[in-house]
């Protein structure tokens, strides 16, 4: 009895001890499950704070790209054509380096890039490694390759980013964009004149230049080049009444793509920066300044034009003795007389025909969008300098400022502002005038009998359907104090008459007859075969009527404006 009440006494201790360890124990791991669930609960509060910032960050990023695709110093803007046409564009780059030193297993590197550059010269690689101390292994890598390289984790093997400025239509526009130097700085056309523009704009630059007309003129260009084996030529097409340049020829030419060091003057953009003595193409100057003076009529008369007349110890002379000695003064230009443009130009007095020549910016320093513009000569006008000025010998002047004044001269007189960038509000040109009312009717009404009249000199030129008025003009290029035999041919020229729209002027430098060119006849049938003469009438006329026949079309679809 006693065993039992002592093994009954053992188990309510026993039960009672139980009891009070399951309870504490209870406590004691509540406690820690709730401090484990607070530690976790403050790490994830962390973790979503941070991922909610990243994922921000990133949208930021993301957005910087889209605008902005390199750092500062190696951005820069596209250039494109008046269609949306790459010119310019600028692409990354990526050069791979090797830094020697930090090569761990040069056998172990050398076998991974032997997959990669399997057509690689391993054996100078080798040369490479062992005597220097870091050299280019690749430059302007693929992004497949690049990718390769990346995953081989090689710390020897150094990334660097490059900027990339590729001219997609090669030579076309070498005289207009010109170039950037290995600091992608511009150093000649656009690229210099516009730098800051192209490293600090968002947007793409848009030009007033047409790709498939600067293609179609320098390809007849070229091509005429060859026939008359000229040291080189230029053209330059713009709208009379905005100043837009749709075209711009210089040849020879380049590709910007190489970035040469080109010394050759023959590479002169002779558009912009050659100086000429330009010859008849003045005498549409000579004819409108002494209108716009009220000094003559279209239809004034000059009777007894002698053949010739001196002027201190030199002789001026007709080109052509033919020409009657009795001519209106609309005639003279017509049939582009020598002596009767003298006439004219005594009549205006070597002041107000210097003046008038500078109004019109044909002798005036020309602000341009680029810089390889040709320093304008300030001419002292005296009897004899009046008297060749006045048929285009001794003055010198540039192809965009013989435009310019064309221009002037066809859009009812306004001043114009040629460019090469294009602007949204820049339709149509009415700025200050400069010549009186009524004066371009009377001036482009004379130059287009030059084309589509017998006693005129640019009969090539008369292409059906687009009313071409123009002048011709052969000099004599100056050399060592005198006149050589070497020509500047040229033809300036506004078409259509109707409605002057737009200005078009080639100039071959130094061409040479060509005895087995073929020259068919616009005005009847047949043609003739052989150059009869090293004149603008049968080499540049001859170029610019061709050159019409095919832009024409496109001129007309997209840019002429019906009032």
């Amino acid at each position: 009895m006693s065993n039992f009440k002592e093994r009954l006494t053992i188990e309510d201790h026993k039960n009672d001890f139980d009891y009070k360890k399951s309870n504490t124990g209870l406590n004691i791991q509540f406690n820690r499950v709730a401090f484990i669930f607070f530690v976790f609960f403050v790490i994830f509060s962390i973790y979503t704070i941070h991922l909610i910032h990243l994922g921000s960050r990133e949208v930021k990023i993301e957005n910087t790209s889209n605008t902005l695709p390199f750092s500062s110093d190696l951005y820069r803007a596209d250039i494109l054509d008046i269609n949306g046409n790459y010119l310019a564009k600028t692409v990354k780059s990526v050069n791979i380096g090797l830094k020697t030193s930090d090569i761990i297993s040069k056998e172990k590197l050398l076998l991974s890039l032997k997959i990669i550059f399997p057509d690689k010269d391993f054996h100078e690689i080798e040369k490479k490694i062992e005597n220097k101390k870091f050299f280019y292994l690749e430059k302007k890598i693929s992004e497949e390759k690049y990718e390769q390289i990346m995953k081989l984790g090689d710390k020897s093997l150094i990334p660097e980013e490059k900027v990339l400025r590729m001219y997609p239509q090669k030579n076309l526009f070498s005289h207009i964009l010109g170039q950037i130097d290995n600091d992608n700085n511009g150093i000649s056309g656009l690229e210099k004149s516009l730098n800051e523009n192209l490293r600090l704009s968002r947007d793409p630059i848009k030009l007033t230049v047409d790709k498939d007309i600067q293609f179609l003129i320098r390809k007849e260009l070229l091509k005429y080049q060859e026939i008359f084996k000229s040291k080189g030529s230029a053209a330059i097409l713009m709208d009379v009444n905005n100043g837009n340049i749709l075209s711009l020829v210089s040849l020879p030419d380049f590709n910007p793509n190489e970035r040469k060091n080109i010394s050759d003057v023959n590479y002169i953009n002779r558009v912009t920066k050659g100086t000429y003595e330009l010859g008849s193409v003045f005498k549409v100057f000579t004819f409108a300044s002494a209108l716009n003076e009220k000094l003559i009529e279209p239809d004034t008369e000059f009777l007894d034009l002698p053949k010739s007349i001196k002027c201190d110890r030199y002789r001026i002379g007709e080109y052509d003795n033919e020409i009657p000695s009795d001519l209106t003064a609309e005639q003279i230009l017509v049939r582009s007389g020598n002596i009767g443009s003298v006439r004219i130009a005594q009549k205006v007095g070597p002041e107000k025909f210097k003046s008038f020549l500078e109004d019109i910016g044909v002798l005036k320093q020309i602000n341009f969008d680029i810089e390889e513009v040709a320093p304008q000569i300030d001419y002292d006008f005296g009897k004899c300098r009046l008297a060749t000025a006045s048929f285009g010998h001794g003055v010198a002047t540039t192809i965009l400022q013989l435009a310019k004044g064309y221009a002037i001269l066809a859009n009812g007189g306004y001043e114009v502002k040629p460019t090469l960038v294009f602007k949204e509000n820049n339709k149509k040109n009415k700025n200050r005038r400069i010549i009186n009312k009524g004066i371009s009717e009377q001036v482009v009404n004379a130059l287009r009998k030059i084309v589509n009249t017998k006693e005129g000199t640019a009969r090539f030129a008369d292409v059906q359907n687009y009313e071409i008025g123009g002048k011709t003009g052969t000099a004599d290029q100056p050399e060592g104090g005198k006149y050589s035999e070497a020509k500047i041919n040229t033809f300036s020229s506004v078409f259509p008459t109707s409605n002057p729209q737009f200005v078009f002027v080639v100039m071959l430098d130094t061409p040479k007859k060509s005895k087995d060119y073929y020259y068919k006849y616009r005005h009847r049938k047949g043609g003739w075969k052989g150059t009869l003469y090293n004149t603008a009438g049968w080499t540049s006329v001859e170029v610019a009527g061709k050159v019409i026949d095919k832009i024409g079309p496109i001129l007309a679809t997209k840019y002429i404006q019906v009032d």
